[in-house]
């Protein structure tokens, strides 16, 4: 067992990213920063994920900036991100010298710890990340995609540890992104990793389906060394399980977090704030706050949750919400098992609802699910529905090498591309990974800022005749 166990808090990131669209600003993060420094925690996970893209979207932010402002703000504790392997926060594969570049300036701008994670687990998509993190002295953290399915076992899961601590992982993180993974495989899986791998593991559940908290304690007794929570106020339901609760439960064991729940109800005090505030804005759907135990069947995880629950209110279809999350399984299944993360969430998710709302299955296929039956974003895990594949892609030659091989180097073209919109090297990767969003962004944020004119005073003298 575990001397002590570790927490990461996934309040500036994971949290509300599960429960409210990744929509909280820079400004609701900032008055708890010092607070959340003294806490102890092993990192705070801050960007990455979906953080980059809404900054710009919807919140007016420049995600560089707020990595910056949040390093300044928090000296004293490790800040963690979420990177997609090859994809790195973008929904495609990017070449080798955009990925490198992509690590060096995360951590030059403040990132210690890189979670490193593929979609379909394959390690090919994993390799040029993890590469540039240890090279530029990040902590590299290599990430199991978990999910349950015909193609996948203990064995596999054991065997992929093994294959990431050997390419230089420093950390093996679990991510069970769905709330799939039960208390008793959790503690059989943690207790398969210990006896095979000797880098510390890392935990990362949900509370989707009302059993995270159970799974933490089970892969705390089989030796866990750090586990995901999030402060109450964004905690459970799609969140993570509450760092509150499990800091409570193991006060004065031999795994003791040696956190003080004061400090915490301290700064939850501020968060409830923030969670009231977007509950009032409608950012913070309450249907992300329940347990739901079907997601057992349907395995659609916290943050897929609430983009269907968004896409089907666009399409004024929300009476339609339970069937396109029964058709999920059926189009994973059809797509031979990739776990649901992101990006093969988002296109298992789109795909379901199309086949939903059209009313006819395939009838309409994305961009997006044509290229990963045709092996674009790497190895599927299971066999595919080859009907599904013709009817999808037609004779198209499907990939079998790393995808990545066959990206010739594209950041010099990002650079003349985007010469005239770019002040550096972090804008440039901006509008490479979101050239939809980025250069509108960009324009707004450079435009000269009008200065009010200075109201003056008006003085009325006093005139003796």
């Amino acid at each position: 067992m575990a001397k002590k166990l570790f927490i990461t808090d996934t309040i500036l990131r994971d949290a509300h990213q599960s429960q409210a669209a990744t929509r909280m600003r820079l400004e609701d993060m900032l008055p708890a920063c010092e607070a959340l420094d003294k806490v102890g925690y092993w990192s705070l996970e801050c960007w990455g994920g979906a953080t980059f893209d809404s900054c710009m979207r919807f919140l007016g932010e420049d995600p560089w900036e707020r990595l910056r402002v949040l390093r300044r703000a928090i000296p004293n504790t490790r800040l963690q991100m979420l990177l997609r392997g090859q994809n790195l926060l973008g929904y495609k594969h990017y070449a080798d010298d955009v990925v490198d570049s992509f690590v060096k300036k995360s951590i030059e701008n403040g990132i210690d710890v890189i979670r490193i994670f593929d979609a379909l687990n394959d390690p090919r998509n994993m390799e040029a990340a993890m590469r540039a993190t240890k090279k530029y002295g990040g902590h590299c953290e290599a990430a199991i995609s978990y999910t349950v399915s015909p193609a996948h076992s203990e064995e596999y899961f054991v065997e992929l540890a093994m294959k990431l601590e050997e390419m230089g992982a420093d950390t093996i993180c679990i991510k069970d992104m769905a709330n799939l993974l039960l208390p008793y495989d959790a503690y059989s899986l943690v207790k398969a990793l210990k006896k095979k791998v000797s880098v510390p593991l890392h935990l990362h559940t949900h509370n989707t389906t009302g059993t995270g908290d159970m799974t933490y304690l089970m892969a705390v007794m089989a030796g866990v060394d750090i586990v995901d929570t999030a402060l109450s106020p964004m905690a459970n339901g799609t969140s993570q399980p509450a760092t509150e609760a499990l800091v409570a439960t193991l006060q004065g064991s031999d795994v003791d977090t040696g956190i003080d729940l004061a400090q915490l109800s301290d700064i939850a005090a501020h968060f409830r704030g923030v969670a009231n505030k977007m509950k009032a804005e409608g950012t913070l759907d309450p249907k992300v706050l329940n347990v739901d135990p079907n997601t057992l069947l349907y395995q659609v995880p916290g943050g897929m949750l609430s983009n269907l629950i968004s896409q089907l209110k666009q399409a004024k279809a929300e009476d339609k919400y339970y069937d396109v999350l029964a058709e999920v399984p059926r189009v994973r299944e059809d797509f031979g098992y990739p776990p649901l993360v992101t990006p093969t969430s988002q296109i298992v998710g789109s795909q379901a609802v199309l086949n939903v709302l059209s009313g006819e299955r395939y009838k309409m296929v994305t961009k997006e699910s044509k290229g990963l039956l045709r092996g674009e974003y790497g190895m599927l895990p299971g066999e595919v529905n080859e009907e599904v594949r013709r009817k999808a892609i037609g004779d198209d030659e499907v990939i079998t090498c790393r995808p990545a091989d066959l990206l010739a180097p594209e950041l010099e073209k990002y650079r003349t591309e985007y010469a005239d919109i770019t002040k550096s090297d972090e804008d440039v990767l901006s509008c490479a990974l979101f050239p939809q969003v980025a250069p509108k962004f960009l324009a707004e944020r450079d435009k000269p800022k009008v200065e009010e004119p200075a109201v003056r005073e008006l003085v009325v003298e006093d005139v003796s005749f």
